[in-house]
């Protein structure tokens, strides 16, 4: 029992460890090869050669530009539009009907989104087909280039749609802590309009409170690879994709290249962190100035309206895109400008259903072990919280992002490295432990909040009966969190079934996942195909949060106060 063997008491370190330490060794296997060490390959003596050559490749610092501008300006504007949304429409029931949105959009894996974002604005897309001919005079697709584009717009537009979701959920989860509708009130009785008041008086609060949440979301977005592959430009391609490519050359001398790129990888997320920085600072200038000349900002309705449209049309096109994917996958003939296909056929499903099977297993078992796992451990530190009293400050709080600020490709290519010589690669439980790495921190993000707002005095109230504590946890805290628990494992299994970059190296191409089989097809062009494996993304995901909200009602169909 809890009470004896007191396991929660080494949760917290162990933890720590858990994150800590497949980083560390990742950095140090991924700068070791990128000073030229690396003795299986040869590699005795330490040097600048890599970076040398690195930074001799033509085009490199373009494609550094392009992940640093994408990834900067995906965050800016993904975090204005929530800013904006929730200071227009703060506690309305615009504001509820999307907040109920959030987790759904929040399920969907980066790339499936990226994929039906794609089918929604492509030449031949929905949108296009939409307009035409009545309005575009198009009775072929245009010969635009519009995915992949050179400047990486669609790529940002694409990773925008999809951090909405996430910052507005953190926004929400710390917006209780605010007193948000007393302040609001109150800016709104000084003459203050609904932006500006909500930016003058709640937003420095708020802002403090999810900064790194915002870190993460500038270090995920100048160092995705998924999104980028699906979406970015090809000529030259982002960092981050030249860099996977590296890594999978067949000569293995290319290894010290990469590693040297994965190092200027890290560097560029870091330049990118700096140049946040900077914009913090600017943005507390610029609003300390407006505010001392007594801006009002009263008539602020068409601002509002701009910020509604922005995040209504980010939830549409994500939306709209899953069901283009549906029906790519169902579809028989389809040409442009149809808006419905000629015939819907299972053909597609038929075909690609012997491939499935095998990825759709492995996608399966280690979402459900990495996040099973994360979920036990974000249990007993929260009740070793729970039992010292302590919530832990901002330097614990920075050791749960820390899997999310530092850019994947800084320190997994240095796993990989590390698994190669213990042979280890492409094994199954080392994936799975890689997998809850990332799944760890957004499990114990997720349930974290609802775990420390659960009132004190029933444990109190239990104590006092004689229940031990783990008798208290598992009769009185578990079942009265089980909606917030459930939640937080979807969140976390969705989490594991969107990692593409640690399933590649680590699974050293011997393991497959959906999400694996989906992007390898992006260059294939087979419209139908990827509806069925980027669809089947999706609804894995879903169905686990419709299990989410069916488990509770069952348990708890004989108990109207648990009902929901």
């Amino acid at each position: 029992m809890l009470k004896h063997l007191n396991i929660a008491r080494f949760a917290p370190p162990f933890v720590i460890i858990l994150l800590i330490g497949p980083i560390c060794f990742g950095l140090f296997g991924t700068f070791a090869p990128a000073f030229g060490y690396l003795p299986s390959l040869g590699g005795l003596e330490f040097s600048l050669t890599s970076f040398k050559d690195l930074f001799a490749v033509t085009g490199l610092w373009q494609s550094a530009f392009l992940s640093l501008a994408s990834g900067l300006s995906a965050a800016f504007i993904s975090l204005m539009i929530v800013m904006g949304f929730i200071g227009g429409f703060g506690q309305s029931r615009v504001f509820r009907r999307v907040r109920q949105l959030t987790s759904p959009l929040l399920s969907v894996p980066h790339a499936a989104a990226a994929f039906g974002f794609a089918f929604m604005i492509a030449p031949s897309g929905f949108l296009m087909r939409a307009a035409s001919p009545w309005l575009t005079g198009f009775d072929r697709p245009p010969d635009l280039l519009i995915i992949n584009d050179p400047w990486g717009i669609t790529l940002t537009a694409g990773l925008v749609i999809k951090e909405i979701p996430f910052l507005f959920l953190v926004s929400l989860a710390a917006l209780p802590q605010l007193r948000f509708s007393e302040t609001m009130v109150f800016a709104r009785s000084i003459g203050f309009g609904r932006i500006t008041g909500f930016i003058f008086l709640v937003w420095p609060s708020l802002y403090k409170q999810i900064r790194l949440a915002v870190y993460a979301v500038v270090a995920y977005a100048t160092a995705v690879v998924d999104v980028a592959a699906i979406l970015g430009p090809h000529l030259p391609p982002t960092l981050p994709i030249r860099l996977l490519d590296w890594m999978g050359d067949p000569d293995l001398s290319m290894r010290f290249l990469a590693s040297a790129g994965a190092v200027f990888q890290l560097g560029v997320t870091l330049f990118a962190l700096a140049v946040w920085f900077g914009m913090e600072w600017l943005g507390g200038c610029l609003t300390a100035f407006m505010r001392n000349r007594g801006f009002r900002g009263a008539r602020d309705q068409v601002f509002r309206i701009g910020f509604l449209s922005a995040i209504s049309m980010s939830a549409i096109l994500v939306f709209g895109g899953i069901i283009m994917l549906a029906i790519w996958s169902f579809s028989g003939l389809w040409q442009f400008p149809d808006l419905w296909p000629q015939n819907l056929t299972t053909r597609s499903w038929m075909r690609s259903l012997p491939r499935i099977v095998d990825p759709l297993i492995t996608t399966l078992v280690i979402g459900v072990i990495s996040t099973l796992v994360a979920v036990i451990l974000t249990i007993l530190c929260l009740e070793r919280e729970n039992q010292t009293g302590r919530t832990g400050g901002n330097r614990a709080l920075a050791l749960i992002y820390l899997p999310l600020i530092i850019p994947q490709l800084s320190f997994v290519f240095g796993l990989q490295v590390f698994a190669i010589g213990f042979g280890v690669d492409g094994k199954f439980y080392t994936l799975a432990f890689v997998h809850l790495i990332f799944v760890l921190p957004y499990v114990f993000l997720s349930l974290s909040d609802s775990w420390r707002a659960l009132d004190k005095r029933y444990d109190i109230i239990a104590t006092g009966l004689g229940k031990n504590r783990f008798q208290v946890l598992m009769s009185i805290r578990i079942p009265l969190l089980t909606r917030a628990i459930l939640s937080a494992a979807a969140v976390g299994f969705a989490v594991s079934i969107s990692q593409y970059l640690p399933t590649v190296l680590i699974g050293a191409g011997r393991i497959d996942t959906i999400t694996t089989e989906a992007i390898s097809l992006a260059s294939g062009g087979n419209r139908r195909v990827i509806g069925v494996y980027a669809f089947l993304q999706t609804l894995l995901p879903f169905f686990a949060f419709t299990l989410v909200s069916i488990i509770p009602a069952l348990l708890f169909r004989n108990r109207r106060a648990m009902r929901v």
